[in-house]
């Protein structure tokens, strides 16, 4: 696990961007996992400046996202497909055709859910995989004792995760309680994960899910488990890490390494 550790929130969006372009740049028709909420505001901005400013090409890509809410219709001003145009579609030139978001006012959830899988593997699977992380350490709406090896589904919203989420709406009443989501074992299907947390009301999450041991009571843990996984972290989102030295000392040399070797 490479874990990086940026000042603030808008050097760790840059750092993100900069790896999701990265990407993008390698193959141009890579598969995009995507997270919503208010940490990854900042990469998809830098990504649509990116587009606009440096040809971020899009054309090629293919999107999967996480998650969306319940009953919840795509052109609800609080809908994850809203929030994903509006923050970054609507910015880049990516095909519609090749944008997937859960549906969850699908008539049959659960085979809509069999379809999501088989999309994701008809196109070759998730090539990079952002994600947040919530401050009970649940990634996705993996909600805390979600099996590590769940594949897309219904599931129910925990009392925190709705008072969470209530900013984004008028009052804590119209938040659904229940979301369609990727599962822990979907996720861990990517052939990279990157994970993003700021400020210090995550510090206890990372910390857990870092250098806690793996358990389904903190779901994000199971990156550990994973062979290729970044961790970008503003200085906050880090302060509880008891090896945060280390993890600076090694992305030193990260660098290092790769700018002699012309990577």
């Amino acid at each position: 696990m490479r874990v990086i550790i940026e000042t603030d929130y808008a050097a760790m969006s840059r750092k993100a961007a900069g790896i999701i372009a990265k990407e993008i740049r390698s193959k141009p028709n890579a598969v995009l996992g995507l997270a919503t909420g208010s940490t990854p505001l900042g990469v998809y901005h830098e990504l649509v400046r990116m587009h606009e400013k440096e040809n971020l090409d899009f054309s090629g890509v293919r999107t999967f996202n996480l998650d969306e809410y319940y009953r919840l219709r795509p052109d609800h001003p609080e809908s994850y497909h809203t929030f994903m145009f509006k923050n970054l579609f609507d910015g880049i030139n990516v095909n519609p055709a090749n944008v997937s978001i859960p549906d969850g006012m699908a008539a049959d959830i659960g085979l809509f859910c069999e379809s999501y899988e088989r999309r994701i593997k008809d196109a070759g699977g998730v090539d990079i995989q952002l994600l947040g992380i919530g401050r009970d350490g649940h990634i996705g709406f993996n909600e805390p004792g979600s099996s590590l090896g769940s594949r897309t589904r219904l599931k129910t919203l925990t009392e925190e995760t709705i008072r969470d989420n209530a900013r984004f709406f008028d009052n804590e009443g119209e938040v659904p309680h229940f979301a369609v989501t990727m599962g822990v074992g979907t996720i861990l299907d990517a052939k990279k994960l990157l994970m993003l947390a700021s400020g210090s009301n995550k510090a206890r999450a990372v910390r857990d899910a870092i250098e806690g041991p793996v358990s389904a009571q903190v779901t994000a843990s199971v990156l550990q488990l994973h062979p290729n996984v970044m961790v970008v972290l503003d200085e906050e989102a880090a302060s509880m890490l008891s090896r945060s030295a280390y993890y600076i000392y090694v992305e030193r040399m990260a660098e290092k390494f790769e700018a002699e070797a012309g990577t």
